[in-house]
């Protein structure tokens, strides 16, 4: 199998190394043939997030590179959860864990190749951690790992003061064992993953070298945070989902076109895959015209496009083109407007049987504080509904003026828009 020699140099660009056991090694191994390499995915909740997509992102880099995939998505794992600063995670059930491993799985699978000489394979520590006894897991795997080295980590430190369970104090033994399997039945020589999980990452290999005398390799990403240096990937709704029904394509696409201006740079690097020179180009235009956002607008389109496809992401184009006057409303779709029409305020519901005037609507959407300024928009020619100019303040709309039978769409002004659901 032919290999991109040019990979590590191109995650180096990308800003994707932040730490590796042994660049000189890793470089030598990734060039002298296809190696196989594995990423794991605990499912801790029922979707992927942000955070995840570097991950996933990063194994298709390095399968196009000629190099092949193990992705493992923790049943087992996912049954105790990496431990975290903030506290003890709360435990799920077998049969939730079960459901969450399926639905990760499909958000894993679109974006890698299982067919050809470097196919992905998709794997589930279950099938090697359920049958496995509590003495042959202290006698085989327990005894590599030296209390004091575990007690070192910056996580289990952080915790021991408010208290960590021994079963989130394990978490490494099972991580490590999973890079010891797949290293003995598959011959993976790589893990990585982010750079939180850098202690999990060199235990594997540290447990390959003692246990099988064998060499093995390991690098981090480095955490994604915004210009303060806080967390990307969480919203006022919660984390950056994955999955469209826990968060829209349409606040999706939102999220990446509003990131910092002094984030679009590193953002397009890590999560698109546009080469050097466009992405150079597009920090240049940034730099000098910044008010086109044409950075933020390449980056919401490029990942929007990766994760919900290339139809979404032309409805959210045509949805953001039609509340602003520019389109049809009408053509857009109902989940994709109203999807719209929610980032931008809450929906007011109103009964069918009793639909208020649309000034009465401006007031209750929050486009206007009083109904007289709300007379006063309207006699300005600063009112629309569905994108009409609004003429009489006291034109009630009726079923005609519905878009997907039960949608209106206010508008004062050029940009300040909301929605009235009729039910």
């Amino acid at each position: 199998m032919t290999v991109d020699p040019t990979l590590l140099d191109d995650l180096e660009w990308r800003g994707l190394l932040a730490h590796s056991t042994d660049l000189d090694a890793l470089r030598e191994a990734l060039t002298a043939g296809s190696v196989r390499f594995y990423v794991g995915f605990d499912p801790t909740a029922p979707s992927l997030h942000m955070g995840n997509l570097v991950q996933i992102l990063t194994a298709r880099r390095l399968q196009l590179a000629g190099h092949t995939p193990y992705a493992l998505v923790g049943g087992a794992t996912g049954m105790i959860g990496d431990p975290r600063e903030s506290g003890e995670r709360q435990l799920n059930s077998l049969d939730t864990v079960k459901d969450w491993v399926e639905r990760v799985r499909s958000q894993i699978e679109p974006f890698l190749s299982f067919e050809g000489d470097n196919a992905a394979t998709m794997v589930n520590n279950y099938d090697w951690t359920a049958s496995l006894s509590t003495i042959d897991f202290l006698r085989d795997i327990g005894k590599h790992f030296p209390v004091n080295r575990m007690l070192a980590r910056d996580v289990v430190r952080s915790r021991l003061e408010a208290g960590i369970s021994y079963t989130e104090f394990s978490y490494v033994l099972l991580q490590s064992m999973d890079f010891l399997n797949l290293y003995r039945d598959h011959g993976v020589t790589l893990q990585f993953g982010g750079s939180d999980q850098w202690g999990n990452l060199t235990g594997g290999v540290e447990l390959i070298r003692r246990a099988d005398g064998g060499r093995a390799h390991a690098f981090a990403t480095p955490l994604v945070t915004k210009a303060d240096g806080t967390k990307y990937g969480k919203t006022e709704g919660g984390a950056l989902w994955l999955d469209p029904e826990m968060m829209s394509p349409y606040a999706f696409y939102q999220f990446w076109l509003n990131v910092e201006d002094e984030k679009v740079g590193e953002l397009l690097r890590i999560f698109t895959f546009l080469g050097r020179d466009e992405i150079e180009a597009l920090e240049a235009e940034q730099a000098e015209k910044p008010f086109l956002r044409a950075g933020q607008r390449a980056l919401a389109e490029h990942v929007t496009t990766l994760v919900h496809g290339a139809d979404e992401t032309a409805r959210i184009r045509a949805a953001s083109a039609a509340l602003f006057g520019g389109g049809d409303l009408r053509a857009v779709g109902w989940s994709t407007l109203r999807a719209a029409l929610e980032a931008a305020r809450p929906l007011v519901t109103v009964p069918a049987d009793a639909v208020p005037t649309v000034v009465e609507l401006l007031v209750a959407t929050g486009l206007v504080k009083s109904k007289g300024e709300a007379r006063r928009a309207v006699a300005e020619g600063g009112a629309y509904l569905n994108n009409v100019r609004v003429e009489d303040p006291e034109l009630v709309p009726g079923d005609a003026d519905l878009v997907e039978d039960r949608l209106l769409v206010l508008r004062r002004g050029k940009k300040s828009f909301a929605g009235v659901e009729v039910s």
